[in-house]
């Protein structure tokens, strides 16, 4: 029976474990690039059992980048005009993107669901990432990811595990 990695120790789990997935990424640099269906094996088996709806981390701690059609897609649900989303929820980054205002995020209920689930921003309805193609490009940034969600931590576990990929 799979066990989900208890969230509340998860940061400390992974930052013990970046070195060793960064040798990882150092040693196989010339074979990453064709470990996408490797990679989305393991994504599909943890993602089929984990309940993200027991730890929400990633809606507790990442600021998504927000787009302009993002943004006229949460106003629907919400019944309001796209400014009024900006004014409410939204602000300029430091990077010059457009994030929630503040975290967690406001649209994340006690009981872990999204009240604008099926308007959520592209970034939330792709992440943690681990299914994309050409994964060696976001290798660095699931490494920091594994801090936040058990499903990036155990595909970097599993990922380094994995002798010839």
């Amino acid at each position: 029976m799979y066990k989900q990695i208890d969230f509340n120790i998860l940061s400390d789990l992974a930052k013990k474990r970046e070195p060793e997935w960064k040798r990882f990424l150092t040693k196989n640099k010339k074979r990453i690039e064709k470990m996408d269906t490797k990679i989305h094996e393991i994504h599909s088996e943890i993602s089929k059992k984990t309940n993200c709806l027991e730890c929400a981390n990633c809606c507790r701690a990442l600021g998504p980048r927000i787009t302009d059609k993002d943004v006229e897609r949460m106003a629907k649900p919400l019944r309001m005009k796209t400014s009024e989303v900006i004014s409410k929820y939204l602000r300029i980054d430091e990077d010059g993107d457009m994030v929630f205002l503040s975290m967690p995020c406001p649209f994340l209920g006690n009981d872990n669901y999204c009240s604008i689930y099926e308007s959520r921003p592209k970034a939330c309805r792709e992440y943690p990432h681990t299914d994309r193609k050409r994964f060696y490009q976001i290798y660095n940034l699931s490494i920091k990811n594994a801090s936040t969600c058990p499903i990036v931590y155990e595909v970097m576990e599993r990922l380094t595990a994995t002798p010839n990929p």
